[in-house]
């Protein structure tokens, strides 16, 4: 699965974290809200307030953030691309594909993501690409002890309610970074599986603080997690701070024995 171009890729840059992330982000586009268009918002979360908000509008005030893809995106724009690989179109993204069939390990995740177009209404037919770091902080093509897995990345297509779902663990928190899940939205699966795109947007899902700490003070193999949780906050964090994740935060429900859901809904300019 990995050749030795990407091997030696791999010994330069897969310990850099947030080193190297830094350099490569981003700014944020922020966007002024016209005459009520634009963009996304957490789930059950009203952006408007007093008699006359509408439910509806409230929760399509605002694009979602775009954010940095990070050092360890896998699209071609920082090393391999996984997105033009045959079977990384799946729901399921805990185990490898191709050469490994290497299964992450870690308390069980399914997440989803609910897209909204500029209207508000949802977007069938998009395709989104998702990946995170496993439970010890690792992101697969990357990170040593990993580099030839690619567990974790997957890409689906939003069904008639814009909606994908994607089978997961939950994932680790790795030292300068709030926990979080990475995404690309495309308009479609050809142009996410072809390699050029375009990327239509490109941002991350946020998870609570009070269930990321009960994952990892309770499940097996989150132990450095703990540590690093507690070194950073939601306002610290590069990506989160500058508005606490308002339109990013998911909403989580679940147990560590049981699992959890995680459930985010976004508007984007499609």
């Amino acid at each position: 699965m990995q050749d030795q171009d990407n091997e030696a890729f791999v010994r330069e840059v897969h310990d850099k974290g947030l080193t190297y992330d830094l350099p490569v982000m981003s700014r944020r586009r922020m966007l002024g809200v016209v005459g009520g268009t634009g963009a996304l918002a957490v789930v059950g979360a009203g952006l408007l307030t007093g008699a006359d908000a509408d439910p509806a509008t409230a929760a399509c005030a605002a694009e979602v953030d775009s954010e940095t893809a990070g050092p360890y995106p896998a699209d071609g724009s920082n090393g391999p691309d996984v997105r033009v690989l045959s079977g990384i179109v799946r729901s399921d993204i805990r185990s490898s594909f191709g050469t490994s069939t290497t299964t992450a390990g870690g308390v069980p995740l399914q997440f989803s993501l609910t897209a909204l177009n500029l209207a508000c209404t949802p977007v069938a037919g998009l395709a989104i690409y998702a990946w995170h770091c496993d439970r010890e902080g690792r992101y697969s093509l990357y990170s040593s002890g990993v580099t030839n897995q690619n567990y974790l990345r997957g890409i689906q297509v939003t069904n008639s309610s814009g909606t994908v779902t994607f089978t997961s663990i939950f994932p680790g928190c790795y030292s300068g970074r709030w926990p979080h899940i990475h995404f690309e939205v495309y308009s479609s699966l050809a142009q996410a599986t072809s390699g050029s795109g375009p990327i239509r947007k490109t941002s991350q899902i946020a998870l609570p603080e009070a269930v990321s700490r009960t994952v990892y003070t309770s499940a097996t193999g989150y132990s450095a997690s703990v540590t690093n949780l507690g070194r950073i906050t939601l306002a610290s964090d590069m990506v989160f701070g500058d508005d606490l994740a308002a339109t990013q935060m998911a909403t989580v429900t679940g147990s560590v024995s049981a699992g959890y859901v995680a459930n985010l809904t976004i508007t984007v300019p499609v």
